[in-house]
């Protein structure tokens, strides 16, 4: 019964959503085309639930901008002023509505992180796989980008183990909060998060 509510309230939610944001959505699209002159959408592989791939679906917020080598610049160095301010207001998630309808994702679960993160978990790290992903979650409302990896991927699995509609709803509340003081946006010294090497001790730190 409650695959059933969740997903009845991701469609809902998300075909409201594109549909009444669709004018905003446009506008940012044609912002990012202006000012950065690079395709206003960013797609990449991510692992699914039971770690299927699926193209998720952004706003572009870096440039490909790279060093002579041929490697990107570091994420500070691409991250543009109006990356930036998509970043504050979370409004670079939008276009993951689409994901929504289509099933790939969820509006609430752990966020869909890099395919090449999936061996580095340990074994219960790899349970966030369990649920699809969202596009907000508990770990996102409860410290996001200033937390550790452990912490955040400790917070996932407790959302996998207590999933209910109930809890969705307190996740769906807390992150529009969250959006108006615009809390946890990064980690302190990065524009975005560090890259997940792998746990030191193959284990989550107990809550």
């Amino acid at each position: 019964m409650y695959a059933f509510f969740k997903r009845t309230l991701d469609i809902l939610i998300a075909a409201i959503g594109l549909v009444l944001l669709a004018p905003l959505i446009g506008a940012v699209a044609a912002a990012i085309s202006l000012t950065m002159r690079e395709t206003p959408f960013f797609r990449q592989v991510r692992p699914g639930r039971y770690e299927r791939p699926f193209t998720v679906l952004k706003f572009r917020t870096m440039r490909t901008a790279k060093d002579p080598r041929g490697s990107l610049l570091p994420d500070e160095r691409r991250l543009t002023r109006l990356g930036r301010c998509l970043r504050k207001v979370s409004a670079d998630e939008l276009p993951q509505f689409w994901n929504v309808l289509r099933g790939e994702m969820s509006l609430v679960g752990p966020r869909p992180l890099l395919m090449e993160y999936l061996p580095r978990y340990s074994p219960r790290q790899r349970r966030r796989q369990e649920v699809k992903p969202g596009i907000t979650g508990w770990a996102q409302v409860n410290g996001r980008n200033t937390l550790s990896w452990e912490e955040k991927f400790d917070l996932d699995v407790w959302y996998v183990d207590h999933q209910s509609l109930r809890l969705d709803l307190k996740i769906l509340w807390l992150t529009l909060l969250k959006v108006v003081r615009q809390q946890g946006i990064s980690q302190v010294g990065h524009a975005t998060m560090p890259e997940f090497l792998g746990s030191p001790s193959g284990k989550l730190h107990p809550k």
